[in-house]
Formats: C-alpha cells, sequence, structure tokens
C-alpha cells in the first residue's frame, strides 16, 4: 500500500514504568509530523496517549483525537489538538477512528489498547476491512502476545496467512517499510468447515 495518510494510534493513557515507552511514542509522533501522516488517537493529553499527540504537533503535524463525552474529564481531553471529535459511545469512538485511518497500530498500553486493537483484527479476519496492522513495542512489550497469536495458529484457531499479515517490532522505520510492502488478501468468512453441518 502507498503510505497511509492517516494513522490510528492505540495506547495507554499512562507512561508505564520505563521511560523507553515514552521515547517510544514520542519517536512515532515525530516521524509522523515528518512523514506528513495525520494521527488519529483516543484525544486523551495523558500518558502515551499525550505524548504522542504532543510530539506529532510539535513537529508541525497534524493530529486528530476521538473521545466519548464520559471520558472526557477522565481521560484528561487534549484541548490543543488539530481536531477534537466528541463522540456518545465507546462503540461511535471506535468507528470514527477506523473510517478516519488507513492503517492501526498499537503501541504499548493495557485492556482498551488491546480491545481496539483486536476489534480491528476481528474485522479482517471477517472481511470488513483489509487495512494492516502492528503492534509497535519496545522492551520486549508484545513478547508474550505475539507467542499467543503464534499459539493460536499451531492450536488450529488463527490461520496462518492471518497471522502473516500482522506486523511486531521495535522500529518505527522499519514499520513503514512493511507498511509500504503490505498487500491486501482476499478474505472468506473465518468459519472451520470441519465445524458446519452438511
Amino acid at each position: 500500500m502507498p503510505q497511509p495518510t492517516a494513522l490510528c494510534v492505540y495506547c495507554g493513557a499512562r507512561t508505564g514504568q520505563h521511560p523507553d515507552y515514552a521515547a517510544l511514542a514520542r519517536g512515532l509522533g515525530d516521524t509522523l509530523a515528518r512523514r506528513g501522516i495525520t494521527l488519529v488517537y483516543g484525544g486523551g493529553r495523558v500518558g502515551l496517549m499525550g505524548i504522542l499527540a504532543d510530539a506529532v504537533l510539535a513537529g508541525g503535524g497534524r493530529a486528530v483525537g476521538v473521545i466519548p463525552r464520559t471520558l472526557i474529564e477522565r481521560e484528561v481531553a487534549h484541548r490543543g489538538l488539530s481536531e477534537l471529535v466528541e463522540v456518545d459511545t465507546m462503540h461511535q469512538r471506535k468507528r470514527r477512528m477506523f473510517e478516519l485511518a488507513d492503517a492501526f497500530v498499537a503501541l504499548p498500553g493495557g485492556f482498551g489498547t488491546l480491545d481496539e486493537m483486536f476489534e480491528m483484527l476481528t474485522w479482517v479476519q471477517l472481511g470488513l476491512h483489509d487495512r494492516p496492522c502492528a503492534f509497535l513495542e519496545t522492551r520486549g512489550y508484545y513478547r508474550p502476545l505475539r507467542t499467543m497469536v503464534e499459539h493460536m495458529v499451531a492450536e488450529g484457531f488463527v490461520r496462518a496467512e492471518q497471522r502473516e499479515a500482522l506486523w511486531f517490532g521495535d522500529d518505527v522505520e522499519a514499520l513503514f517499510a512493511w507498511m509500504a510492502a503490505y498487500r491486501s488478501r482476499p478474505t472468506a468468512l473465518d468459519v472451520d468447515p470441519h465445524s458446519v453441518d452438511p
């Protein structure tokens, strides 16, 4: 695919236990600004979310946040963004972020980060989109998850070609090189034929 014009990034509303996490978020933000790629993210100004958005803005880039009204105070909505989209529900937030982005990346984060990224991966399985999905990490943060995904493939719950369409890595430039080489694959409804009655 060509370079994305807008990248959706899921990440933590906390900074984690090591400064490497913040450095990773800042580095990705710097790269987005330099490449002229719009950031689409959850709209907060705290944690890795805020660090990422601030780096994009400091580099002269465009940052668009999408946040439910009920989380504006809890996640401390970033009021200095290029655009802040307020929605009513988490489902609307996910959908709007999907509509605004060409690709999806998860930085280190918690339950919410995984929830958002795995919904995008599920939509790929169901053929609802064919956009690239990637986990950008440091300190081996997603290594256990990568092992779990390999286990899912080995046990027959995820197809090998679906695993091959998912990227894990710790280098920002390698991430964009992978996206440049990404080719969508025709996706059939992901049903085990052995589980369907004739």
